[in-house]
């Protein structure tokens, strides 16, 4: 088989593999994350008054928003449409590590902190991990050249 074939068999597998992820996992996690944070919201609408909730549920919507956009591109990636490199959808990736490590530390240290402290918290990790993929990238091309 030349390297073309072999190319298109597993684009093939990929995107049964991508549709098997964002329909079976990715889309009954997102819903049943949603259900059961209105259930807990129901429960304790006090939480709705404190502002470490204001903040966390402006993450959760931002991440929310991340998904609908994935959710674009994965419909993209079905159609054999790629007009993304592999830098872009790695930097894309790492923007819901930063969203989710902002919800949990938010939460955890809601009231160890002042939340303006956890917000430049939040913002020096997520430059420390872009500058980190740079590094990794700027490496994986110097050992590509030699």
């Amino acid at each position: 088989k030349t390297d073309e074939q072999e190319k298109q068999i597993l684009f093939k597998q990929f995107k049964i593999m991508e549709k098997r992820l964002w329909y079976g996992i990715t889309w009954p996690s997102a819903i049943l994350t949603l259900l059961f944070a209105t259930m807990l919201l129901i429960k304790n609408p006090g939480w709705l008054t404190q502002g470490w909730m204001h903040i966390k549920l402006t993450f959760v919507v931002a991440l929310y928003a991340y998904h609908f956009y994935t959710h674009r591109i994965f419909k993209q990636l079905q159609k054999d449409n790629f007009k993304w490199s592999g830098f872009y959808l790695r930097m894309y990736n790492e923007v819901a590590t930063v969203i989710l490590v902002a919800v949990v530390f938010l939460v955890v240290l809601k009231n160890s902190i002042s939340w303006i402290w956890g917000v430049v918290g939040i913002v020096l990790f997520a430059v420390l991990l872009m500058m980190a993929i740079r590094i990794y990238k700027r490496i994986r091309e110097k050992n590509n050249e030699q």
